[in-house]
């Protein structure tokens, strides 16, 4: 049901992502041109890219790294997700746990390893991107939900978590909406940063230590050259064609059409949506409580994820994952207005205090998935090639230890990272059209199905379990 209100809320909502929007923001530097020599290529500036340019640059300062990226670094989902850094780097415990049974102890240990570097590296170059380690509470708004939220405590206090589990009361003390009726506090495992200014201060780390960058500077293609690789760029309209002569180069494009044709298996773009709230007063804030500032997400499949700002506005997000036949992206895909007041409705459901409340932007935009819903890995070019992709939706978090494996399996001797089964196996393809779409499309109305019936999973989602397969918003 459509609130009567939810019109007048959106009513003024920017159309851009709220993080983004800010007159803090760098000025773009300028496109690659000429032809150019580097020890290290990294294509695409964000989270992916940045973190492997920096963690090349600090292990080997006199490495000499490139980094392009075709819009600005931070302009795609790095800059406009809902800024959840999370330690896992399975898409949660219980998939890791299903995936990699052998492993999953070893992989918990290095999320929360890489948590706590990315909090260090924050705080060793000053990036001010407001992280706190809050955590995150998980709702359950239907009564089935709440023994799901028990075997996920359960699951999370085998391997060591620090989880709280909550009854109703509990949960509406630590934040005030009618629809909870129970939660899990995730204490240990989620920080909540403003993504943007993340990817700007890695950015501006890089440049310290000397990282070449150039942006709006599009590869084209790529070719052996010799021992080497050859890059082919494209500027902006008013810049002339460059080549860079890469000793080794780093593909971080994710959900973007790859320079590997045998990504485009694995990988299919989903659309994402958010709405960001005005800042809310002190009744409001009083209205809510939320005085431990969590991220929160219920736990439908399709789930909602919210969390508050640094400074009192609420991002509200999810719900819808949207695909488009041939793997379409397109500015215009990213506004939604069906989505848009679906997500409105809900947010209003959820705070029916904050009647009245408006909101000041509203953007959507891809993300990359895959079956598994993790990032894989590999090389190409005999070796002088890396990859990373199909984080969905966790790569805040997860991108600095696939910058890792990206830089260990480019130096070409085993190492912990790249025994890991993690790493060594890739994800099960998706078919090609029009199999793929239909595949996608029943199984988001299977998913919708689901939470109306008690999460009672209908024969299409039991088959692509069995399988290994899925679809996850």
């Amino acid at each position: 049901m459509t609130l009567p209100h939810t019109g007048r809320a959106l009513a003024d909502a920017a159309p851009v992502p709220y993080w983004l929007d800010r007159p803090d923001r760098p000025d773009a530097l300028p496109p690659l041109t000429g032809a150019h020599d580097t020890d290290l290529l990294v294509v695409g500036g964000g989270y992916s890219g940045l973190w492997t340019a920096l963690l090349a640059k600090e292990a080997d300062p006199g490495r000499d790294v490139l980094l392009v990226d075709a819009g600005t670094c931070g302009w795609a989902a790095s800059g406009r997700n809902g800024g959840f850094c999370a330690a896992s780097l399975t898409h949660g415990l219980a998939n890791g746990a299903e995936r990699w049974p052998a492993e999953i102890d070893e992989l918990e240990r290095l999320g929360r390893e890489n948590l706590d570097a990315i909090a260090a590296t924050v705080a060793k170059h000053g990036i001010d991107c407001d992280l706190e380690r809050t955590g995150e509470l998980a709702v359950a708004v239907e009564p089935y939900q709440l023994a799901g939220l028990a075997e996920d405590a359960e699951l999370a206090r085998r391997y060591g978590h620090d989880v709280r589990l909550l009854d109703r009361d509990e949960v509406r003390a630590e934040v005030a909406s009618p629809t909870y009726l129970g939660g899990m506090w995730d204490r240990d495992r989620v920080a909540l940063l403003d993504p943007a200014r993340l990817a700007w201060g890695l950015r501006r780390a890089a440049l310290d230590l000397g990282v070449r960058i150039h942006e709006h500077t599009r590869v084209t293609g790529l070719a052996r050259d010799g021992g080497a690789l050859r890059a082919a760029t494209a500027g902006g309209p008013d810049a002339a064609p460059g080549a860079v002569r890469a000793r080794q180069v780093v593909l971080a494009t994710n959900a973007f059409p790859p320079l590997l044709r045998r990504l485009r298996a694995w990988l299919v773009p989903v659309y994402d949506y958010a709405l960001m709230t005005e800042p809310l007063t002190p009744a409001q804030r009083d209205a809510i409580g939320w005085r431990n500032r969590q991220g929160l997400a219920d736990t439908g499949n399709q789930f909602h994820y919210y969390r508050i700002t640094a400074d009192g506005r609420i991002l509200f997000g999810g719900y819808d994952a949207v695909y488009h036949y041939g793997n379409r992206m397109a500015p215009e895909l990213e506004q939604r207005e069906a989505t848009f007041t679906a997500l409105a409705s809900h947010f209003f459901t959820t705070f029916p205090q904050l009647e009245g409340l408006r909101f000041s932007h509203r953007w959507g935009g891809v993300i990359d998935t895959c079956t598994r819903f993790c990032a894989f890995f590999g090389t190409a070019y005999e070796g002088r090639l890396a990859y990373a992709a199909g984080y969905t939706g966790l790569g805040v978090g997860a991108t600095r230890f696939g910058a890792r494996v990206m830089l260990d399996l480019l130096g070409g001797e085993e190492t912990p990272l790249t025994r890991l089964d993690l790493v060594r196996r890739k994800p099960l393809p998706f078919p090609p059209e029009p199999i793929r779409a239909t595949g996608i499309h029943l199984t988001r109305w299977s998913l919708a199905r689901a939470d109306a019936r008690e999460g009672r999973r209908n024969l299409w989602l039991r088959t692509l379990d069995r399988l290994g397969l899925g679809f996850d918003s």
